[in-house]
């Protein structure tokens, strides 16, 4: 049986590929009742499954998740939901001890055991953590060998066909918390098998708190139960404090197809799963494809990107794919792993937390140029929602007003702990900061700036004038700084004067409070916050003139984070566009990257330094950043592993724990290549290297809510166009003679400025 649409072959023509796009929101069934889809270059495809789960295909909607892969003889859905967690109290994180007070009073003393008893063996507990779901499997005995499976990603759904002629199409609902399965083909004895994870049983060890090898049994739950029906399968399983979930599958027969349908549900809140299976079964497997589509063609042409380089383009493909699977407005944002929990019977690696001293940030950096803010706005709204608890743990903790974050949280935003230099960074806070205050920049949103953009950023400026202090000479200085994992969790990791990462936060935080203050009309909060700025130190600078850790250490041996670089990327607060000075140091700081050399680089370094070599103007070295994170540092599945999968000697690191962070910092890198405006000026293919002579973009985003839309053939810009949504004045560089033109829009209106 034929599943394809016809759709012709991958163009990188811009025409042709919103055309494509446009025609996909009309997928209907085929006569025999298989959903059609529109095959890309990009999708992923295979002449078989996978059989290990880190490599199986993904599908998800930001709450539900699932993994589809082969598992021995059956054919298994690892299935997922966000808000799968054991909340238990860190009580670790209560009581008198737990203060900055008594931390610094043993830094003090240099008597740190302690603070490594507290903060970090006793982080090894089990909980908090998120926890895994259970698994659909079906027994593929007598179905043959797997001809062919692939994931289609403008349709968001996994396709397999077996020897025997039997052909599964699966897919995670894109508006509701159920997931589909439709198999053509089919024997009578077919039916799926619910697996539940085992939480009464399995190795009773403790783990190391860091790669995730402590046995579910520890969490102490006793083992849910699974009822059966004719075509009805159920599981409850009950957790820590009342919390439980549900798992629910139902399916019905028509002849030789068997369409089925399962979701997950919890206590935290919605309908029981068994409930949302039997009416969308009512519904029916059509309407449900049809309201899916209706939600992954218009994601789709929120902005198009094509490039030359097919490794770059696919991995790019692959990553916008999986941003819209993992985030939406109303979801909790990206953990590490999102909704793609471990399916190997143990706690998720570093307990599937989130992490905040890089890889959520990193997470959401493709949201503001790729146009989906609204994606991005479950980072945003979960934060804001849960600022009462960040603002309690600040009073706590610090003992001050404002707001900070721990660096390491549960799903409800309390701290779950580690090395305490990042787990309770004094800069958290600034860093999300950040993601409030472009998203203002993007949106160019008056309401979000006054009702939550500055009231955001003015808390966490208020902590941080409050958390230092004025010296003698009248500079401002916090007494003991960090940068994230350098010195690991030794005393030698507090550095006694303000690190290039705590610095270039508090810069960042201060003068975008002035920015919002002044744009708002607050001129006297605006002067105030200037005025803090001022009183902070220059960055520190080795001999070379590059960016160090701090005035104490020249950036010393090979390091997966680039937290010194702060400045550079993402904060822009030193660009080459600033003059001689600021492009030397730029150029410094990257020379001494690659003079330490990558042992010690994750595959999210990769991505993080295409960033900035496309920030310095280095469209070649920004690419190859790329293609090594592609080719070295990704699994099949396109999942980012962490170590040098390749072993080419990309890294010394060889592990491959399973993050998302790095996934989305590459798809940022790309963008960063082709448009950037943190300058205030909007640059067109800023980055790019010679050799992509035809390349194009539609409707990637510039701050002040203008839609840029481009294309270059022959290495010659001929199609140049600017969308503005809020009107204001445009700023932008002809990408042909330099000239900086400047226009008064108004809301709505399209500039043409280079005419095809």
């Amino acid at each position: 049986m034929n599943f394809y649409t016809p759709a012709g072959q991958e163009n990188t023509e811009m025409k042709r590929t919103i055309a494509a796009a446009i025609a996909s929101l009309l997928c209907t069934l085929g006569a025999a009742g298989a959903l059609r889809v529109t095959p890309r270059a990009s999708d992923l495809q295979f002449s078989d499954l996978a059989t290990v789960w880190d490599e199986a295909m993904p599908l998800g909607n930001a709450t539900l998740g699932t993994l589809v892969w082969q598992k021995g003889h059956s054919l298994r859905f690892s299935l997922d939901r966000t808000d799968l967690w054991d909340l238990r109290p860190a009580e670790r994180y209560r009581g008198e001890h737990f203060s900055f007070d008594w931390v610094r009073k043993h830094i003090r003393a240099r008597d740190y055991e302690p603070v490594i008893e507290r903060f970090e063996k006793k982080a090894n507990s089990v909980a908090p953590s998120k926890i895994p779901g259970a698994a659909l499997e079906f027994d593929t005995s007598g179905w043959g060998t797997v001809t062919h499976s692939r994931l289609f990603l403008h349709n968001a759904l996994c396709q397999v066909s077996w020897s025997s002629g039997l052909q599964l199409q699966t897919f995670v609902q894109a508006d509701s918390p159920v997931g589909w399965f439709l198999f053509e083909n089919v024997p009578d004895s077919l039916r799926p098998c619910l697996i539940p994870p085992s939480y009464g049983a399995g190795q009773n060890t403790a783990g190391s708190g860091g790669l995730g090898d402590a046995s579910l049994a520890l969490l102490g739950y006793e083992q849910g139960h699974v009822e059966q029906q004719d075509d009805l399968i159920t599981y409850h399983q009950q957790g820590w404090g009342g919390f439980y979930y549900d798992v629910a599958v139902a399916w019905k027969r028509h002849g030789k197809q068997i369409v089925g349908a399962w979701s997950i549900t919890t206590s935290l809140g919605g309908q029981e799963a068994r409930h949302l299976v039997a009416q969308a079964l009512r519904q029916g497997i059509r309407r449900a494809y049809r309201r899916h589509m209706k939600y992954w063609a218009p994601y789709w042409q929120k902005s198009v990107v094509c490039v030359p380089d097919t490794i770059v383009q696919h991995q790019y493909d692959r990553e916008v794919y999986k941003f819209g699977s993992a985030s939406r407005r109303d979801s909790y944002p990206i953990s590490l792993q999102a909704v793609w929990t471990a399916d190997d019977g143990r706690l998720p690696p570093w307990k599937g937390d989130y992490h905040h001293d890089l890889n959520t940030q990193l997470s959401y950096w493709p949201a503001y140029s790729g146009n989906r803010l609204d994606e991005g706005l479950a980072y945003l709204n979960t934060l804001w929602n849960q600022r009462p608890v960040h603002k309690a743990f600040t009073r706590t903790f610090f003992g001050k007003d404002g707001l900070d974050v721990p660096g390491t949280c549960a799903l409800d935003g309390h701290p779950i702990g580690g090395w305490v230099q990042y787990s309770m960074s004094q800069t958290t806070g600034a860093w999300l900061a950040h993601h409030f205050y472009l998203h203002w920049k993007y949106s160019a949103d008056r309401q979000f700036l006054a009702q939550r953009g500055y009231p955001y950023l003015h808390d966490v400026a208020l902590f941080l004038e409050q958390q230092s202090f004025l010296d003698e000479k009248g500079v401002r200085r916090l007494e003991y700084t960090s940068s994230p994992e350098m010195n690991d969790n030794r005393l030698e990791a507090w550095f006694p004067d303000f690190t290039n990462f705590d610095l270039s936060l508090s810069h960042f935080a201060f003068r975008a409070a002035a920015e919002m203050a002044d744009s708002l009309g607050l001129k006297d909060q605006a002067a105030h916050w200037k005025a803090v700025e001022a009183q902070l130190p220059d960055y520190a600078l080795d001999p070379q003139g590059a960016l160090s850790i701090s005035p104490s250490m020249p950036y010393p041996y090979s390091h997966r984070h680039f937290s010194h670089a702060m400045a550079i990327h993402p904060l822009g607060l030193i660009d080459i566009s600033h003059g001689p000075r600021e492009k030397q140091i730029i150029e410094a700081t990257l020379r001494s990257l690659y003079h330490h050399g990558p042992d010690y680089w994750c595959g999210y370094s990769y991505s993080w330094l295409a960033n900035l070599e496309a920030r310095a103007g280095h469209g070649t070295e920004a690419c190859q950043a790329l293609r090594t994170f592609a080719q070295c540092f990704v699994l099949r599945n396109s999942f980012h592993a962490n170590g040098d999968q390749s072993r080419s000697g990309k890294s010394q690191f060889l592990y491959r724990p399973f993050t998302l962070e790095g996934n989305f910092a590459f798809a940022a890198g790309v963008q960063e290549m082709l448009l950037q405006s943190h300058t205030g000026i909007i640059n067109v293919f800023p980055a790019v290297p010679p050799q992509w002579q035809d390349i194009s973009f539609h409707r990637l985003r510039a701050r002040g809510a203008f839609l840029v839309s481009a294309r270059m053939e022959g290495g010659v810009p001929v199609s140049l166009s600017v969308h503005s949504e809020k009107g204001g004045l445009l700023r932008i560089r002809h990408p042909q003679t330099g000239q900086i033109i400047e226009r008064q829009t108004r809301a709505g209106e399209t500039l043409r400025l280079i005419e095809d």
